[in-house]
């Protein structure tokens, strides 16, 4: 696919894409944004800006005011307060001038039942001066397989992709994903990671949300994080994981009960520290946070799981992911993405259950 023409000269970074410069004006640039409903603040002084050839995550629990903030750059809402701007536009009043230029991938929504992928593909390219062709699209998302299958008969996944090429359809320079890989298997989502980094490369600009904070770790160059309708942190992920705190953690022989969390973060705390046990996303693992990991800590582990009758199959200390951080300033754990060997709904309830208040 063809990038978007670029200023000759610019500098190029260790990713061989163009860098941002000082004298380029912002992608988005989004200015003390307000957006209420009746008495009701959804989004609260919202401050952030999309760099040229970056890819933006714009990450938060449902109900922080992402697709509210999200409508209102593709100009659906009108602010109720404050200033967005899109390539310079307002994404309100200039939706015409914008439509060829910025792709809207939605994760909702739905297509011509009878329609197949490559007469999608089609039909939406005709919408453009200079379209991508329909088999260029077919391949770059891995449909081959399903190019002639009617859209009805696609899976969950497999609409997501197609969604994908839609918003591609138009060579956009910037690209609005919402979710681009929910419902899709390990190696949809692998391709679609492959993708959005060579359309980087290629110098589109790509502002998503998603619930994959691995993804945003891969991916992202800006990360900003919404929580109650205000943004609560924002910058590189290694701005953002530096500021989260040292944390050890366990992999058990089996997961623990509810109760026992309580138990085990009651026998690791002393005075003075006050140990907190969290549940991660694959069954028996655990982060243990509060207290470095200390040879008295791992002996009074080593106690606990003995007189319990557990096995400890790892322990590791490291600086906290970004998982951690998203965690320790939001508490969502609906980011956690799937799991792998207990569900998103088991990951819930040991996270909220075991941590004492």
């Amino acid at each position: 696919m063809t990038a978007p023409r670029q200023p000759a000269g610019e500098p190029v970074d260790e990713r061989g894409a163009s860098a941002p410069t000082e004298t380029w004006a912002p992608v988005v640039r989004v200015e003390g944004l307000e957006q209420r409903y009746g008495s009701r603040v959804a989004v609260d002084d919202v401050t952030f800006a999309v760099e040229p050839a970056t890819v933006f995550a714009l990450l938060g629990p449902n109900g922080a005011g992402k697709t509210t903030t999200i409508e209102t750059i593709e100009g659906y809402r009108a602010p109720s307060g404050g200033r967005v701007r899109v390539l310079g536009l307002d994404p309100r009043r200039d939706r015409g001038r914008l439509a060829a230029r910025v792709g809207i991938m939605l994760q909702g929504g739905t297509l011509y039942p009878q329609a197949t992928p490559v007469e999608l593909l089609a039909l939406f390219g005709g919408f453009f001066r200079d379209p991508v062709p329909p088999s260029t699209l077919i391949e770059a998302l891995g449909l081959g397989a399903v190019a002639g299958t009617r859209y009805r008969s696609l899976s969950g996944g497999e609409r997501q992709r197609l969604a994908l090429g839609l918003a591609l359809a138009g060579r956009p320079e910037l690209l609005i994903l919402d979710e681009p890989s929910a419902g899709m298997d390990p190696a949809a989502k692998a391709a679609v990671r492959s993708l959005i980094a060579s359309l980087r490369r290629e110098g589109r600009t790509i502002l998503l949300t998603t619930h994959e904070l691995a993804d945003v770790e891969r991916l992202a160059d800006h990360v900003a994080i919404l929580h109650h309708g205000r943004i609560v942190a924002q910058g590189t992920v290694a701005d953002l994981t530096g500021g989260s705190e040292p944390a050890a953690r366990i992999r058990l022989a089996e997961p623990l009960e509810e109760a026992d969390l309580g138990r085990l973060a009651a026998a690791l705390s002393s005075p003075g520290q006050r140990v907190t046990v969290h549940a991660d996303r694959v069954a028996g693992s655990y982060r243990l946070a509060g207290a470095p990991m200390t040879p008295v800590l791992l002996r009074h582990l080593a106690e606990w799981c003995s007189i319990h009758g557990v096995g400890i199959e790892e322990w590791r200390v490291g600086r906290g992911s970004l998982e951690d951080r998203y965690l320790e300033l939001t508490g969502d754990v609906t980011a956690l993405g799937e799991t792998g060997d207990e569900t998103a709904r088991e990951a819930r309830a040991r996270a909220g259950g075991g941590v004492p208040s």
